[in-house]
């Protein structure tokens, strides 16, 4: 995952955090549409980000070099 990934995760969950909250979300149907809501703004704007650079803003990089997940397994061979 590249900056730009994260900055467009972290901008659709503020969204849908804020749209949750002003519309006094409660329960999973009313937050999945606030998540949705949120989802789409985000995407839209990463839209338009490529379309003025001409560049893709989503990597198959790996924002890790290695895996939270098999760090833990090697760590926990060492240690057995």
């Amino acid at each position: 995952m590249n900056d730009l990934e994260l900055i467009f995760s972290m901008l659709g969950e503020a969204a849908t955090t804020e749209i949750a909250r002003k519309q006094d979300a409660r329960g999973f149907s009313e937050n999945k549409t606030a998540a949705r809501k949120g989802g789409r703004i985000s995407g839209e704007v990463r839209e338009k980000l490529e379309d003025e650079t001409g560049e893709k803003v989503v990597s198959s990089g790996n924002y890790l070099a290695e895996p939270e997940s098999r760090k833990r397994l090697a760590g926990k061979k060492k240690n057995e």
